[in-house]
């Protein structure tokens, strides 16, 4: 687990507060706080903050500071990237119920098109951080967990390699993937900031940073990136009940990146490709990573209104991928 050093604290304090002119004293939800270095530059900016932790170590002080608030804190023990497990039957800390962490919270569900409800902030653990980021597009898409109350905004610190892909540009070899399709259809991205891995300090015993390596990529930061649910991002074909299928359909494309849309299509036992591409706009020879984020989901759509592409044709993937992302 990173910890943001003292210095750090200020940057992070104005990132956030941009755009809150709104609301005197915003809610926002700390994820793994750790000592609380930021939590307290965050309570001194006027910020209502909701502190969930797992880590024993770090709860008897912050339940401290928590006491010694007049309600302008509330530290809840439980690990955010464990909400809402699949698992049955009680849930064991630091597993937490999403329902009990928002009616802890005081927030209520709103429509998808309404206002963002509550802001989380934190930093995503590098270990498995591809995967993490991968249940919190699976939980958008569904609009379940966190995404039932709304369009839930996300500022997290993440590893420079993944806020490349994040935003990479259709046709660049590598790193423009299925996970960039999805990410930059569901949400708009917007980079708060970079800062050194020299800036974080760690909570481990041998107190190494264990800096992800990559050759490929760019990794030098952890980037600071606030994630908005698209209010649109629901309109058309697109629903929350077909959204496993839609997902799946974009990582199938990326199996073979180069392969053409055109070949991709009649593979799916699609006999009229020629006719639909036509109508899209799309030109015949087109490869899959060639195919812009806004191209997937019009062509989703499209195909949701053939007669021969059934969403049965992704059934397998789909809940062997489901399981595997939970």
């Amino acid at each position: 687990r990173f910890i943001a050093c003292p210095q750090l604290a200020g940057t992070v304090r104005r990132c956030l507060q941009q755009g809150d002119g709104r609301d005197p004293q915003p809610l926002l939800l700390e994820i793994a706080p750790g000592p609380g270095i930021l939590t307290r530059s965050l309570l001194d900016a006027g910020f209502r903050v909701v502190a969930l932790e797992s880590n024993s170590d770090f709860l008897t002080d912050l339940q401290s500071l928590e006491n010694s608030l007049d309600g302008q804190l509330k530290v809840i023990s439980g690990d955010f990237f464990k909400l809402d497990p699949l698992a049955k039957g009680a849930l064991k800390l630091p597993a937490v119920s999403s329902d009990k962490l928002f009616e802890t919270m005081g927030v209520a569900a709103v429509p998808w098109r309404a206002d963002v409800p509550v802001k989380f902030f934190g930093i995503v653990p590098q270990q498995s951080e591809r995967k993490r980021l991968w249940r919190l597009l699976f939980t958008l898409y569904e609009c379940s967990s966190i995404y039932k109350y709304g369009r839930v905004e996300l500022n997290l610190f993440i590893s420079e390699k993944e806020y490349t892909v994040l935003t990479a540009k259709p046709g660049e070899p590598r790193i423009y993937q299925a996970f960039t399709v999805l990410a930059q259809l569901g949400y708009e991205i917007k980079l708060l900031h970079k800062e050194p891995w020299s800036s974080f300090a760690t909570d481990l015993k041998n107190g190494g940073l264990a800096i992800p390596k990559t050759v490929k990529l760019p990794n030098d930061h952890l980037c600071l990136v606030r994630l908005t649910p698209q209010q649109n991002l629901f309109t058309g074909g697109l629903k929350p009940s077909n959204a496993s299928t839609f997902i799946f359909m974009v990582k199938q494309s990326f199996v073979k990146p180069n392969a053409r849309l055109r070949d991709r299509l009649n593979s799916w036992s699609l006999d009229n490709s020629d006719r639909l591409l036509k109508a899209l706009e799309i030109p015949k020879n087109a490869a899959m990573r060639n195919l812009y984020p806004e191209d997937y989901k019009r062509l989703f759509e499209a195909l949701q209104n053939s007669d021969i592409f059934a969403e049965t044709l992704f059934h397998d993937e789909v809940m062997a991928g489901t399981r595997t992302i939970n």
